[in-house]
């Protein structure tokens, strides 16, 4: 166990990839994680599995996200779940995919993106701050996609930047509880359900040559960052985007 023990998280989308890496990783740390899922229950499963071959415990909560009454759901359980004590850690890993590029993406498609991936972090965070002690940690999964303009993905982006916009003002606004509030943004991350993507011959030695590390990431080394941003060791960081992409598109790699 480490310098966590004894302390709760919600970690939303956290049935598959960085979500589910996220979880495990704090619960190694001894967190008590509430693992959110929308809808793969055999993967929040999986997920309380990894986390309990980790040394850790936590439970699941279903609500999907992006829908009305979606964050009343989700805190339904969360508050059921811990029983009356506060939580510490909110990491708001949750998204909707990218859409599609400008005259692709559907209306409805990109009320949807907003709906899960910018109102729906909001209103968790808002619905959190009664339950959050003084001194907790807010994370929210940004993306380098705020910093690249990649024509395929501009609604996406603009949803995470609405999230880097948030992390900057409610870190001002909720500095004086000691409540810290940043975001992480990663780049070209493998995961097992988006293996498929970097299948595309050529693709990853691609993305590899334009990262300065020289490879895709994985799960694991967002969930890195996560746990440091969530540790005492993060206290005097606030306000921040800190990039956990390698080096993803920083310039020409000579």
């Amino acid at each position: 166990m480490g310098e966590l023990a004894g302390r709760t998280a919600l970690v939303t989308g956290a049935s598959r990839g960085i979500g589910q890496a996220i979880a495990t990783r704090l619960a190694a740390e001894g967190v008590t994680v509430i693992v959110h899922f929308g809808t793969d229950e055999a993967g929040a499963a999986a997920t309380l599995d990894a986390m309990e071959h980790a040394g850790g415990s936590g439970f699941a909560v279903r609500a999907e996200l992006g829908v009305d009454g979606d964050v009343e759901t989700l805190f339904a359980g969360v508050e059921a779940g811990l029983g009356g004590r506060p939580l510490d850690i909110v990491v708001n890993n949750a998204a909707a995919a990218p859409a599609g590029a400008l005259g692709v993406t559907t209306r409805a498609e990109f009320d949807h993106l907003f709906a899960v991936n910018v109102r729906a972090p909001y209103f968790i965070i808002e619905r959190a701050l009664p339950l959050l002690r003084e001194g907790a940690r807010i994370i929210s999964i940004s993306s380098v996609a705020t910093r690249m303009a990649n024509s395929s993905q501009t609604s996406f982006a603009m949803t995470k930047g609405a999230i880097e916009t948030m992390t900057k003002t409610l870190a001002a606004q909720l500095g004086s509880r000691g409540i810290t509030v940043n975001a992480v943004a990663p780049g070209a991350t493998k995961t097992a359900s988006n293996g498929a993507v970097f299948d595309v011959p050529g693709l990853t030695e691609q993305i590899s040559g334009m990262t300065a590390l020289s490879r895709l990431g994985a799960p694991d080394d967002v969930a890195d960052v996560v746990a440091f941003l969530a540790s005492d060791a993060a206290r005097w960081v606030t306000g921040q985007i800190l990039d956990a992409s390698g080096g993803l598109f920083l310039g020409p790699c000579i």
